[in-house]
């Protein structure tokens, strides 16, 4: 009698961990060789939890933080012994959805607001009344705190605000006089407060605020002027009276390729933690599911009780339910439960694939043997000129020419409508063929029209044609009526089966680390952003639909790029240019 082979459901349960351990990042879940959890040895963390205990309220009753909690204040609160001065500069504080992140947050606005939140160069010895542990700072209060609550719309701030209403005890509201209201807390008959902004960085540019709490930072994206109000914030802790200033970022986990501030954090962190980057004191804790984790039944519940931390309130058999339920997409639950960096089922490269192939050790040098392909748009996608690099492949971005966030809205007076600058592109598309040896140059012309009624980019693919045509090595359409040195429009047959093909070999070139860019923000953002589509010949790339604001148009230019440059490569003239050569460098196909 023969024994069935397990099912899929009875491999998952074989296959899962008695434990699961998850991914930690920052010091709040860190252990030392001893096996206990790690923490700073001179913190003026201590004085904030008595503080808390005393002036802060729960439902009425004594504010307590988790152990989890405790250690993040302790290392929040970490100060250099010799210095004074904070360990760290900022905070970003990632877990999962319902973990309190605004109730915590609201805390460390309510200590920087009224409570011992700098240093007073006291140290507390035995027995001290403040009840501090021998040997640790004692704090003060700061003297004119002003305390921000920044988001990009009210809803966002409104969830820490309306904490306030119910956080400070009796004791507290009479002895610091604080008065509660909407938008603003009020304490020491005004002199110190704490404030709801959102997104206006020219209302806060010059601000002299002590402490901001980031809320959401998974949020703060361009086309909300999260990318300036986050820079206007940090300009105005930097220039801070005493340099103490600080700011502390709370978020879900972000989705890859909006290219937020919480995406923006988290690279500069990495960075740092890999030495490509100096560490201007960035404090990063998140404990996220470990990559193996899958959202089947038999992982879930170990999976959420590894990453909720101390969170022991969070009802996770509805969790479960939720991240079942298959109206939700795996990767919102893994980004909201898992706390995982994930991207959308249908991404063509995650970011951490793409990022790997980053060479900061390379760029395009003048005189280099290079390919182009050019992305053109008129004014609702991006135009796009992309580089290749005959020698190793490198890619890297010459240009790109999209629609600023900050454009005017069709219903504001006087309203222009925005189109890409030509004058300008030529200029680096002149620029390229003076600094480099171009041996090919496709270029899709895109679907817009001028106010003529003729093709928006047509006029000047000719003219580049005509200018340097003669150049090139390869053309891009030999014969026939529609022959053409550089014009290359990818909506004919022929050409899509030429650049799905090469959509597969890119994707194949990424996975295998046999292509290298040289990490430009705004390619990086749009190859995230790219998405797998079925055509006749496979697998190519597309946005995530029609009418999305997140561009691939760069993308597209990398794809292209690689793709003449093995057109080159494998060319007959190419051998026969070898040849002639003599002395040539020998080129690995990639």
């Amino acid at each position: 009698m023969t024994t069935a082979p397990p099912s899929v459901a009875e491999q998952a349960v074989e296959e899962v961990p008695d434990e699961v351990t998850p991914v930690v990042i920052g010091p709040t879940w860190t252990r030392g060789e001893d096996g206990l959890f790690i923490r700073p040895a001179f913190t003026l963390g201590w004085h904030v939890l008595v503080w808390t205990g005393a002036y802060l309220q729960h439902r009425g009753q004594r504010w307590r933080y988790t152990n989890e909690q405790v250690r993040l204040i302790l290392w929040w609160f970490a100060i250099d012994p010799e210095t004074g001065e904070f360990a760290y500069r900022d905070a970003v504080l990632q877990r999962l959805k319902g973990w309190g992140k605004d109730p915590f947050g609201a805390t460390l606005c309510a200590v920087e607001f009224i409570g011992p939140s700098r240093w007073s160069g006291r140290i507390a010895g035995p027995g001290d009344e403040s009840g501090v542990p021998e040997g640790q700072p004692i704090g003060e209060p700061h003297p004119e705190p002003w305390v921000q609550v920044a988001a990009v719309s009210k809803d966002q701030t409104r969830n820490t605000m309306i904490i306030f209403g119910s956080l400070f005890t009796p004791k507290a509201k009479a002895e610091f006089g604080v008065e509660v209201g909407k938008e603003i807390v009020y304490a020491h008959k005004g002199e110190a407060r704490i404030e709801a902004v959102t997104s206006s960085p020219r209302a806060l540019e010059g601000g002299r605020t002590t402490f901001t709490l980031l809320n959401e930072t998974h949020h703060w994206i361009e086309s909300n002027q999260g990318h300036e109000m986050a820079a206007t914030i940090e300009r105005n802790a930097t220039k801070s009276a005493d340099g103490s200033a600080r700011t502390f970022a709370i978020t879900n986990a972000f989705e890859p390729g909006e290219d937020s501030v919480a995406e923006q954090t988290r690279d500069a962190y990495e960075a740092a933690e890999a030495g490509r980057a100096e560490d201007t004191g960035i404090l990063y804790d998140s404990l996220e599911a470990p990559p193996e984790a899958k959202l089947t039944r038999p992982w879930l519940e170990k999976v959420l009780l590894a990453v909720r931390g101390d969170s022991v309130w969070l009802n996770i058999p509805r969790i479960i339910k939720s991240i079942l339920d298959v109206r939700n997409p795996p990767s919102r639950s893994r980004r909201f439960w898992f706390n995982q960096i994930a991207a959308a089922e249908d991404a063509w490269l995650a970011r951490y694939e793409w990022d790997a192939c980053k060479r900061e050790d390379l760029a395009l040098q003048d005189g280099d043997e290079i390919v182009l392909f050019f992305d053109g748009s008129k004014s609702d996608d991006a135009t796009g000129l992309a580089a290749c690099r005959m020698s190793d492949g490198l890619v890297s971005t010459l240009g790109v020419w999209q629609r600023p966030p900050n454009w005017p809205s069709p219903d504001t007076p006087g309203y222009v409508p925005y189109q890409v600058p030509r004058e300008d592109v030529d200029g680096v598309v002149a620029n390229a063929f003076g600094r480099f040896k171009v041996l090919a140059f496709y270029a899709d012309p895109g679907s817009g029209k001028d106010d003529d009624g003729e093709m928006y980019w047509d006029t000047y693919l000719d003219r580049w044609g005509q200018t340097f045509g003669k150049k090139l090595l390869l053309r891009a359409v030999i014969s026939g009526p529609k022959a053409h040195a550089v014009r290359w429009d990818m909506r004919d047959r022929r050409n899509q089966e030429t650049f799905t093909d090469a959509v597969k070999r890119a994707h194949e070139d990424v996975l295998q680390r046999t292509l290298v860019h040289d990490g430009h923000k705004v390619m990086r953002t749009h190859v995230i952003n790219a998405r797998r589509r079925t055509n006749a010949w496979g697998i190519t790339i597309g946005k995530e639909h029609r009418e999305s604001a997140r561009k691939i148009d760069l993308a597209i230019c990398m794809v292209g790029a690689r793709m003449l440059r093995r057109l080159i490569l494998n060319s007959p003239k190419n051998e026969k240019r070898s040849t002639v050569r003599g002395k040539g460098r020998v080129v690995v196909l990639r």
